[in-house]
């Protein structure tokens, strides 16, 4: 359940974690020791999905060294796993190999964890609330055009 967990937020230090307690368990299981590397490198997709879900719509230009931060990946490791990610579809963006950043113009939609949710809902009634303040801006400075 909890690797579950792990994989699904992108926590890649609870997956590590976990990977140390429970060694001797993972390590009978031969499908899970032959696709070791395969099971890091969907963590670490799910981790910078994770990155990109929680930053707001409007700020989706990272750096590639916060990436790397919570990847623990160098900086060209963290170039492949974005080309990888774009090249499946799982985000669409442009990498900037100048500025050192990545602009993500699109998320693939998966299932939401109740955080998740939580953190949508509070996004979505900050835009709403960013809506109301300006349509009582519009009303104030153009009260004769705006019918009450």
């Amino acid at each position: 359940y909890h690797m579950l967990q792990a994989f699904n937020t992108g926590n890649l230090a609870l997956y590590q974690e976990l990977c140390k307690v429970h060694n001797a368990a993972l390590s009978a299981q031969p499908a899970l020791v032959q696709n070791e590397r395969k099971l890091l490198e969907k963590i670490n997709i799910l981790c910078l999905m994770e990155i990109i879900f929680t930053r707001p719509s409007e700020d989706r230009t990272i750096p590639l060294s916060v990436i790397a931060e919570r990847t623990k990946l160098s900086i060209s490791d963290v170039e492949y796993l974005l080309m990888k990610s774009l090249s499946v579809h799982l985000i669409e963006g442009i990498i900037d190999e100048v500025d050192s950043t990545v602009h993500v113009s699109w998320v693939q939609p998966r299932v939401l964890g109740i955080p998740q949710v939580k953190a949508l809902r509070e996004r979505l009634d900050a835009w709403v609330g960013k809506v109301h303040t300006t349509l009582l801006s519009v009303e104030a400075e153009t009260p004769d055009l705006v019918a009450a």
